[in-house]
Formats: structure tokens, sequence, C-alpha cells
């Protein structure tokens, strides 16, 4: 099958196409024609090796400390299972899927095989394949992050970084959950993020949010430009900052801020299941959440996208669409 991979960290550069061998499902596996994949912030960071302050020595002791160990990136799929293992009993041949398999990646080829207790699920009837891919990294992680803050109805939230693929899956999920909704982002992003649900909409190029003494019971922040000694003033007592991008000094830093603050700072990495899928499945059915997709690229054009990712200007999701 064809593949993109890559045997070195760096640019888009080190990205090459190559036939590797198309794998075989195990038993409780499926094997996925891959329709549509994507390109995004996490497979960037993975191959250029640009992670949060104080995580480079931790990040290549993952991920491979001279060369990458996974030469194949991407992190979500939507396709067809092709082939089963004789112990799957949930999925069958000619079933339509989005997958996530997330930090083990694997996903810019041509084949991909999943267990099928892992993040799997059934694609939703009104989206296509190019749209179900774009689900999960953004819509898992929001889910993650809600769940551990224990989102309730009624809460304000403030998304900081609302236009990225994350952000936009968060003010969808914080409206879902019935949160009053805050969105951060640039003013030629507004009208995207308030179609999206968005109660409220600061520019952060002309306003800071901890500046106008407006408070929240939930900040979450995407981009990593909000960390607790600059966003505490705008949590009220009890609130939750919850770090999707975050530094090793900020995460080092919550124990102390638990012992001595009545705020909460959630960190860490989220980890889709299949439970999350078949919510964000169920919602987009539902018409309740949409992937946001800023470009579509053909497999062929792979290179570019990630070039496009690294520029740091994407709203909502890049999306890889493969012709068999």
């Amino acid at each position: 099958m064809k593949a993109v991979v890559y045997q070195q960290y760096g640019g888009p550069e080190v990205l090459r196409f190559a036939e590797v061998a198309t794998p075989v499902p195990k038993d409780d596996e499926v094997l996925i024609k891959i329709h549509a994949t994507t390109v995004t912030a996490g497979d960037w960071r993975v191959r250029s090796l640009t992670v949060p302050e104080g995580f480079g020595l931790l990040s290549r002791l993952a991920i491979g400390v001279t060369r990458p160990r996974q030469p194949i990136l991407g992190t979500e799929l939507s396709g067809v299972i092709t082939a089963v293992g004789k112990g799957v009993t949930k999925f069958k041949p000619g079933d339509d899927v989005f997958a996530f398999p997330g930090i083990r990646m694997g996903c810019h080829a041509e084949y991909r095989c999943m267990s099928e207790e892992a993040a799997l699920a059934l694609k939703p009837s009104n989206l296509r394949h190019d749209e179900a891919a774009a689900l999960s990294f953004g819509g898992t992680t929001a889910l993650h992050f809600f769940r551990e803050a224990k989102l309730t109805t009624g809460e304000k939230v403030l998304v900081n970084g609302a236009s990225g693929a994350v952000g936009t899956a968060a003010v969808q999920l914080a409206k879902h959950f019935g949160a009053e909704v805050t969105a951060v982002c640039s003013a030629g992003n507004a009208d995207l993020v308030r179609s999206l649900g968005a109660d409220h909409v600061i520019d952060y190029t002309t306003a800071d949010f901890t500046r106008n003494g407006r408070v929240y019971d939930v900040i979450i922040d995407t981009a990593g430009t909000a960390p607790f000694a600059r966003s505490c003033v705008s949590l009220r007592d009890g609130g939750r900052l919850l770090l999707v991008l975050a530094g090793m000094r900020d995460l080092l830093s919550i124990p102390w801020i638990a012992l001595t603050n009545s705020r909460k700072v959630i960190g860490g990495t989220a980890k889709g299941k299949q439970s999350d899928l078949r919510l964000l499945a169920d919602l987009a059915e539902r018409g309740e959440f949409t992937p946001v997709i800023d470009r579509r690229y053909p497999f062929d054009e792979i290179v570019e996208a990630h070039r496009y990712v690294d520029t740091g200007r994407k709203k909502g999701n890049v999306v890889i669409t493969l012709e068999h």
C-alpha cells in the first residue's frame, strides 16, 4: 500500500511517499480502507518535535530518540472495513467507520488495522468520509477535559483558541452541555465561532480577557497562552482551568495550586474512547456537532497540507482525501 513516511524529525520536506506492506488484521482487529484522514497540530508537533517547554527529552523517549519509531503520521481516519479478524463481533466488512488511533498514529496511509475495542465507531450516516475523518481529534479532546471539569448546565465557559480543531469542538460541546460560551479568537474568525454557538466573542488582538473584569466557571486553554498565573483572575472561586496545551512548569505547579487555591487546574493527555466516538457520531447525526473543515487536500498533496498546518493559521481541521 501507499503511505507517507518520515525517518527524521523536521519540516514537511522530511515526508515522502513509500510502498509498505498492507497490514493484516489480528483476531480482534478490523482492516480499514482509509478514505480520508487529517493533518493535525499533533502531526506537526510529532514530526518537527515542536513540543511545549520542558517536554523535549520526554518526547524523544516516547516517540524515538534519534528517529521516529512510528514512521507513519496521522491520528484520525474515516473509511470502510474490508476484512475482520475471526474473533471480531462488533463490525463487519462493508461497514463505514471512523477511528482515532491518536498518538499511535498510522493514518497517513491507504489502510490501517484497529482493534474492535479501540476508539472506532460507525460513521454518522449524514457525514461524508472527509467530514467524519475530522470528528475525533478535537471532539475527544474537548470531551475529555469537560468531563474532568464536571461541566454542568448553566456554567460560564471561556474557550481560549476557539478557532482551532479543539477550540471549534469545545465551543460546540460546551453548548451541548448547556454552558454559556465565550470564544477567544481573532476578529477574522468571530463569525465562524458565533455560527458554532458562541454567545460572546473576544478578539484577542484588541482585548485581553483577563482584564475585562469578567469571571468564568471553566476556562479551556487550547492555545497554550492562558496559564494559571495569567488566567486565575478570570476564574471564580471553585473555577477550573483546563490546560489542553501546557509546558512542564505549568503541569508541575498543579498540586501546589490545589493545596493553596480554591481554583483547580486540570492538565494531562486526553485519550479517546470508543464511547466518545459513539457520542460524537450521535451528536453529528442530530446536528449538534459539526467538524469545521478549513481545507481539503488530495493524498498526493499531503506535504502541502503539512506546510499549511505549520503556519499555525488553520481554522478547524485540514482534511486529506484518498482515492484508491
